[in-house]
C-alpha cells in the first residue's frame, strides 16, 4: 500500500510507480516525489533510506511508534513527526495517527505506522492546493501540515461543542450527575492527550519558518506564518477548554452540596412538623391527671393544637422556602 506522486515543474507527471523507479524520477532536475509507505517492511524503508541516504536515527524514528511531534536536523535532510487527531463524539475519545516524513530538498516520504491516518483525505488537500507544488518540497510539506493542524483545529472544536453539551446537562432541571462525572473525565482526559500533540507542533512550525533553517522560499512564507497562528490558537483554546473542564467538575461538586443542602432542609422541615403530633400525643398519654385528662375537652384540645401547630409550621417554612 505504497503511494507515489511525481510533480514536475508543479504539475503532477506521474503517479502509482514502484519504489524502484524513485532514482529515475529523482534524476530530473525539475521533478519533486512524493511516496507515502504504510507500515512498511524493512526492505521498502531500507530501498528508501539507501536512495535518499537517510540518517539511522531517522529511520529508527520512523519505525518506532508513539514519538513525540518534532523536528529533527541531519546532513542531507530532514526528519519530522505529526499526528493526526479525530474526536469520537459518541464516547469522548481522542484518535491519533501518526505519521513521519523524511524531507529532502526533492522529495518528501512520509511514513505511517497504521490506516488511522486519513491518507485520501490528504491526497485530496493536496489536490487543493495543487498551485503551490511550483514552489517544489516545501509546499507539499505544508499541505501536509495545514492537513494535520486543521485536523486539529477541527477536534478543538468538536471538544468545544461537547463541553457545551456537558453545561447543558450540568444546569439541568433533573439531576444528570453520573453522567457529567463520567464525560468531564472523558473530555479531560482527551484534552490532556491533544495537548501533548499540539503543544510541541508550534515548536515544529516555529522552527520551520527560521530563516536559518532555510527550508522555506519566500514564497511560502505566509503560507507557514498562517500555519503557527494555527498552531497557537489550537493551543490556547485546548489550555482554556481544559480549565473549563475543571470548572464544569468543580462547579457539579457544589451543585451536588447545594442540592444536598436543600434535601436536608426540607427533611428536618418535614421532621420538625410531625415532631408537633409526636410531642402533643405524647404529652395527652401520660398516666397522670391534667387539664381535659379522661374528656372529650381533651381531645379536642389536643387536635386543635396537632392541627394548628403543623399547619403554621406548614406556612412558615413554606414562606422561607425549606419545603
Amino acid at each position: 500500500m505504497t503511494t507515489t506522486r511525481c510533480y514536475r515543474n508543479g504539475v503532477l507527471f506521474d503517479e502509482g510507480f514502484s519504489l524502484e523507479q524513485l532514482g529515475e524520477h529523482l534524476s530530473d532536475d525539475n521533478a519533486i516525489v512524493w511516496v507515502d509507505l504504510y507500515s512498511p517492511s524493512p526492505d521498502e524503508l531500507q530501498t528508501v533510506a539507501d536512495e535518499l541516504t537517510l540518517h539511522s536515527l531517522a529511520l529508527e524514528g520512523a519505525a518506532t511508534t508513539q514519538q513525540r511531534p518534532k523536528f529533527n536536523r541531519y546532513d542531507n535532510h530532514d526528519f519530522l513527526s505529526a499526528y493526526a487527531v479525530q474526536l469520537d463524539a459518541a464516547t469522548g475519545e481522542l484518535i491519533t495517527a501518526e505519521i513521519a516524513a523524511f524531507i529532502t530538498p526533492k522529495a518528501l516520504i512520509t511514513v505511517r505506522k497504521d490506516d488511522s491516518f486519513p491518507i485520501d483525505a490528504l491526497l485530496d488537500h493536496l489536490d487543493q492546493n495543487a498551485e503551490l507544488t511550483s514552489h517544489g518540497i516545501s509546499a507539499l510539506l505544508y499541505a501536509l501540515l495545514d492537513f494535520v493542524i486543521d485536523g486539529h483545529f477541527d477536534t478543538v472544536q468538536a471538544l468545544d461543542d461537547q463541553i457545551e453539551t456537558l453545561e447543558d446537562l450540568l444546569f439541568d432541571e433533573r439531576p444528570h450527575d453520573p453522567d457529567v462525572q463520567r464525560r468531564s473525565f472523558e473530555l479531560r482526559k482527551s484534552l490532556v492527550q491533544l495537548r501533548r500533540v499540539i503543544l510541541p507542533m508550534r515548536e515544529v512550525v516555529n522552527t520551520l519558518i527560521r530563516r536559518d533553517v532555510d527550508l522555506v522560499p519566500s514564497a511560502m512564507a505566509p503560507y507557514y506564518q498562517d500555519l503557527y497562528d494555527h498552531v497557537l490558537r489550537a493551543t490556547e483554546w485546548t489550555d482554556s477548554l481544559r480549565d473549563l473542564v475543571s470548572t464544569i467538575v468543580e462547579t457539579n461538586l457544589t451543585i451536588q452540596g447545594n442540592r444536598l443542602n436543600i434535601i436536608t432542609k426540607k427533611v428536618t422541615s418535614w421532621a420538625a412538623i410531625i415532631a408537633v403530633p409526636t410531642a402533643i400525643t405524647g404529652f395527652y398519654g401520660q398516666n397522670l391527671p391534667y387539664p381535659g385528662f379522661a374528656d372529650t375537652t381533651g381531645f379536642i384540645a389536643s387536635t386543635l393544637l396537632i392541627v394548628g401547630l403543623s399547619v403554621g409550621l406548614f406556612v412558615v417554612f413554606k414562606r422561607k422556602d425549606w419545603l
